[in-house]
């Protein structure tokens, strides 16, 4: 190995993605060594994790083979050339299942892949394993009938979050440097607090979407807020992984071809603090974070101030409003007649605290998402980071699906944080700032539509400032 890598770990799975994807480009490592410790670490570690669901090592190896040929003819290389990710099970793969979790799906082969994955692999990127997710992706758990209960590997007592929680656990342990994913309301940045992660949830209409194998349309609610996006342990590996997944596709007309970086903004660049942004109480570990955080950017220049963004419980009471509402015309029939009991069971305890689905309020909340996104892009203009959780408690434990109904009354308010950025079509990143309690602890940072540049800028230097904890072993 030449000297320009010999201060990285001997261990080739410790590695980020930009070391890789540099030392396969200076044929300092190739990318069957990269991809064979890749694999070893997911026989070492996913026995106890189940975070991958579908090896795909035959496969993974062959495409090494093939990146290591273009290496030796000199041909041009992409940014994640002979890099091992993992995909989640929720996205479309060709020639593999898109199972969603459930037993009925279990030979849903798709016939193309979906843009994000499409773009992944035309980057060079190679496919090392698919990851779990819950029923449907409808948890904060990731645990179902067809594959199993995916841990946490900080603790096997607490979930690695939903519904991307196979690929924060995997991403976490070390089978790969970048997970796909993929996130409505908070599925990449809660997996990502919940595991010690960078999750990076991009701008409406910046990652294309498309699935093959959907049957009709989605809904106008996952249309506006559904994106793919990377879960990494490095802010500059969520930095190439969204240059590459946003590419533009065809299929999907809502894409947007926006630069990744916007004009510089004043500075000193002003962040919004908000601790408690929809008053509803946070936890201690979730307070020291962000006071921690804001710390770290001020030190760095940025001018930073308690204030809290607008309406925040009132934009995610409206998310809630819209999602309900076309649940039992898009969901009901589906999760009862295909989903397993924990699904089921979590659905009616969620609906039989919903009003009767009507198109009049229905109306009015996507109506009013105008006036909400016109009152951030006002607010953001003078302050374009805003600083708040990610989640306004420490992750949740393992078991909490199975106690009563009584348990959701604050889970609901706890995750508000996660509801407002899909609503609005902001970009949002969960970085992490160290442990309580043994557990990762986090925040998340809010910039305007298009500029995951800030939010990144920001993440990196919080990255600085607080200890790197991941990859771990499993911590049991």
């Amino acid at each position: 190995m030449t000297s320009k890598y010999s201060t990285l770990p001997a261990e080739l799975w410790r590695w980020d993605a930009v070391d890789m994807a540099s030392a396969i480009r200076d044929r300092a490592v190739s990318s069957v060594e990269v991809v064979t410790a890749s694999l070893d670490r997911l026989d070492a570690v996913n026995p106890r994790i189940n975070a991958i669901v579908s090896d795909m090592r035959d496969e993974a190896l062959a495409a090494a083979a093939a990146a290591d040929a273009a290496v030796a003819r000199g041909d041009p290389l992409d940014l994640l050339h002979g890099v091992p990710v993992t995909t989640k099970v929720t996205e479309d793969q060709a020639g593999h299942a898109t199972t969603w979790g459930v037993v009925a799906f279990k030979d849903n082969i798709a016939k193309e892949d979906s843009p994000a994955i499409g773009n992944l692999k035309a980057a060079g990127a190679v496919v090392v394993g698919r990851t779990n997710s819950p029923a449907f992706g409808y948890s904060w758990w990731t645990d179902n009938d067809l594959h199993g209960c995916t841990r946490n590997p900080w603790s096997r007592d607490y979930t690695p979050g939903g519904s991307s929680g196979g690929a924060s656990a995997s991403t976490a342990a070390g089978i790969a440097p970048i997970g796909q994913g993929s996130d409505m309301i908070g599925s990449i940045r809660y997996p990502a607090y919940c595991t010690g992660l960078v999750g990076l949830r991009p701008s409406f209409g910046r990652v294309p979407v498309y699935r093959v194998t959907a049957v009709v349309e989605p809904p106008m609610s996952h249309q506006l807020m559904v994106t793919p996006g990377p879960l990494t342990r490095r802010v500059r590996d969520a930095r190439i992984a969204l240059d590459v997944m946003s590419r533009g596709d065809l299929r999907d007309p809502w894409w947007a071809p926006a630069p990744l970086t916007g004009r510089p903004p004043n500075r000193p660049i002003r962040v919004a603090v908000s601790i408690d942004p929809a008053g509803v109480g946070v936890h201690p570990s979730v307070r020291a974070a962000i006071l921690q955080a804001a710390a770290a950017l001020e030190r760095a220049g940025y001018a930073v101030e308690e204030k809290d963004p607008p309406d925040f419980a009132a934009v995610a009471a409206d998310l809630m409003n819209i999602t309900r509402h076309e649940m039992p015309h898009y969901a009901t029939d589906n999760y009862e007649r295909y989903g397993d009991e924990r699904l089921r069971r979590t659905y009616r305890r969620v609906m039989s605290n919903s009003p009767p689905a009507s198109l009049v309020p229905y109306m009015e909340a996507l109506a009013r998402r105008t006036t909400w996104i016109r009152k951030w892009n006002l607010f953001l203009a003078d302050r374009p980071i805003v600083l708040c959780p990610t989640a306004c408690d420490p992750p949740f434990r393992q078991d909490v699906s199975n106690l009563g109904a009584d348990a959701y009354a604050r889970m609901f308010p706890a995750m508000m944080p996660s509801y407002v950025v899909p609503l609005l079509g902001l970009p949002g990143v969960s970085v992490p700032t160290g442990l309580s309690d043994g557990l990762p602890t986090g925040v998340q940072l809010i910039a305007a539509r298009f500029r995951e540049d800030l939010v990144l800028d920001a993440a990196e230097v919080i990255e600085g400032a607080c200890a790197t904890t991941t990859p771990i072993d499993p911590r049991f």
